[in-house]
Formats: C-alpha cells, structure tokens, sequence
C-alpha cells in the first residue's frame, strides 16, 4: 500500500466521518516511508558489493595463486553465510538476507571460477543447477523472496544457456524449478512471486518447443496446463497473477496472426500440431479449468479461453477470428474490472482495448493508406480512445465509491 496513496484516501474517510482525525494519524504511522527506504538500502546494497567482487576477481584473477583463489572463494562464501546468519538473529532481517544474497552469489561465481581454475569442460548446464538448488533450499530456509528472485534468475539464464550454448533442454532444472520455486509461490500465497514465476515459467516453455523444434502450437498445452492451475487457487489475486501471464502470451499470439496471416503463411507446417492430438489436449484442460472455475464460482472466467480457441485449423477467415477473439477478450476483461471494482483489471483492459484496436487499424490500413497519414491517424485515434476510456473509468470509480458510501 502506497503511503501517498492513503494519505490522500485516509482525508476522505475523515471527511466522511468513517474514521477520526486521531484514528487517521494511527494509521498512518504503521506506513512510514522510512522503514521501507531503509529495508531496500542493504539489497541495493548487497548488489552493488557483489558486481564489485566479481569484477575484481575477474580483474585480479591471472595473477593470484590457484590455492589463494579457491580459499578466497570459500572465505568470502562462508563470511557472507556466517554474517547473514548473524544479523538475522539479531532481527536485522535486511541485512542479513542481503549478506546471505551475497553468500549465494559466491557460490555460483565459485563454480564457475573453479572450473575455469582447473579447466573443467562442460557439456551441459548441472552445475547451474546445483547454484539454483542451493537458491530453492536457501529461500525455504531464509524465507526471503529477494533469494527466491535470484533462484529464479538462475534457473531461467541457466536454461536460455542450454538452449543456445549446449542446444538441448534441461528437463531436471525445469523440474527443480517447479517442485522447488512452485511449490513455495503456491504455499506462500504471494502475488509477486506468481507473476515472477508465471514468467519464468512460460519462457522454459518456449524455449522447450524451440529447442525441440516441435509445431509451435504445442507450447500452448503448458500454457494453458499453467493457466488451469490458477482456476484452483481460492484466492483470487494469486490465481490472476498466475494466469495473467499465459493470457498476456496468448493475446501477442492473436496479435501475430492477425497481422501475418492472409492466405496462409508459408511455414504453416511447422505451426500446426497433430489436431487429434492437440485439441485432445485442450479440451482435457478446459474441462479442469470449468471444474476450478465451478468450485471457486468463477464461471463467467470461462470466457478467457478464447484466446486458446485454435482458429488456425479453419481453411479461412483465420486472421478475422484471432481479430475478434483480442476485441472480445479486451471487452470481457473491461466488464469484469466494472464488475468487480477492480482498478488494475479496467486499466489492464483498456490497454487491450487499445492495442486490439490498434492491431485493427493497421491491418485494414496499412496497405493502401499513405504512411505519414497512417500514423498520425493512427497516433489521433489512440489518443481519443485513450482519454475516453480514462474519462469513464474514473468517472466508474467515483460512482462505485460514492455508492458504496450510501451504501453505509
């Protein structure tokens, strides 16, 4: 919660006599801005002193014995551990988790500078996955969501460096990642993490479909597996963060098709996926989407399957219908942020609504119309569109406040 934020809402309340003045002043004192600019300062902190290291090794590293080198490398990760653990019993949590940031980032440096040291050749990415290990029991034990960010980082360069360097994916790290990173987002109920796990997540699948060269509309079956996961979560805002990202790859996929397809692209083959096979696969998912959906009465959610429907089967009309399906997901997102109050979703929906209708325009558009007039056509109809659906949110939002003051 933004102190800005209820400094200028907590006026209001006092106005409308829901609170006191006395009250109000209370409640402020429990959001002072210090504690968390003071909290951030060892994490920024613990960053810059790890750059700092890294670089002078890195600078310094030919020219000090193999012996120091790797007793300077277990001195500075146990120092770094030893000091964490110290601070955080003396209740300096932000310090602590920040020094044993450190300790963690020596180790994964260790690795690498110790195979560098006896000239280790690697074949594939395990001792990544030994540093993202340590990250996932470092985060059970610290419980600290800057260590599970940076176990998350790891596993997810460690599987672009596969994919790229060794050309093969590493199936035991993304199931570490699952079990271990997973499981603690899911336990702790924490929308942050969801989202950064969301992302982390989608990215090992595409990079999984890549690597493997299979038809690309596979990657859809672990998006939408991980989108049928969040219908299962009782609380609402994890659930979202989980499904949001899926939904945000679905949608640029829409985006894609209506703006490349016409008659047919020439790599179709290398799209499409066995239809038995595939939609087999769907309709399983969609089937334990609707039965999370029924449990936690969220039917009307159902709806955000559009954007999974495979219009690229069709023999024609494939880039009308993706157009249609971003127009009527945009419209449902905007309806659902009115319905449930909800800021953040009627702001999320009128970005949509902008670029489905953007993505419109220049598909009808850009052919025939002269370039300099498309754009700023294009730059004017953004322009209205973006301050009247702003105009009616705000004027919703006051509404809603002002009815459910009544209300009172």
């Amino acid at each position: 919660m933004s102190r800005k934020w209820l400094e200028k809402e907590g006026l209001r309340w006092v106005e409308r006599d829901i609170v006191t003045r006395e009250q109000y002043e209370r409640i402020l004192l429990l959001y002072e801005d210090k504690k968390h600019a003071i909290g951030i300062l060892p994490i920024l902190g613990s960053i810059l002193v790890g750059l700092g290291i890294l670089s002078f090794v890195a600078a310094n590293w030919q020219d000090i014995p193999q012996l120091a080198r790797l007793a300077m490398v277990i001195l500075l990760m146990v120092s770094f551990y030893g000091g964490g653990e110290v601070f955080r019993r003396r209740e300096h949590e932000k310090l602590g988790t920040a020094l044993t940031a450190l300790g963690y980032i020596s180790f994964g440096a260790g690795i690498v500078l110790v195979g560098q040291m006896f000239h280790l050749v690697a074949y594939d990415i395990t001792s990544f996955v030994i540093w993202g290990t340590a990250g996932i029991l470092l985060t059970y034990i610290v419980r600290s969501r800057f260590i599970y960010l940076l176990s998350l980082l790891v596993f997810t360069i460690a599987q672009y460096y596969s994919t790229t360097e060794f050309h093969q994916f590493s199936y035991a790290g993304f199931a570490l990642m699952i079990a271990g990173l997973g499981y603690y987002a899911w336990k702790n109920q924490s929308t942050l993490l969801t989202w950064c796990f969301s992302l982390s997540y989608v990215l090992h699948c595409l990079m999984l479909v890549l690597d493997n060269e299979w038809k690309f509309l596979w990657f859809f079956v672990p998006l939408m597996a991980l989108y049928t996961v969040g219908d299962w979560y009782k609380d609402r805002s994890t659930g979202y963060a989980l499904q949001s990202v899926p939904l945000a790859a679905a949608f640029i996929f829409g985006i894609v098709m209506v703006l490349s397809w016409d008659n047919g692209p020439s790599d179709r083959n290398e799209l499409l996926a066995e239809p038995l096979y595939y939609i087999t696969a769907l309709v399983v998912l969609f089937a334990a989407s609707v039965a999370g959906k029924l449990m936690n009465k969220r039917n009307s959610s159902t709806f955000e399957w559009i954007l999974a429907v495979p219009f690229v089967y069709l023999p024609a009309g494939i880039s009308v219908l993706y157009l249609l399906a971003l127009f009527f997901f945009s419209f449902y997102v905007l309806w659902r942020g009115y319905i449930e109050e909800w800021r953040f979703k009627i702001n999320f929906g009128t970005v949509l609504f902008i670029c489905s209708t953007m993505v419109a325009y220049g598909k009808l558009t850009w052919d025939f119309m002269d370039k300099s007039m498309f754009f700023i056509f294009g730059g004017l109809l953004l322009l209205v569109l973006s301050w009247f659906l702003n105009r009616r949110n705000k004027k919703f939002l006051e509404e809603a406040k002002g009815g459910n003051h009544h209300d009172q």
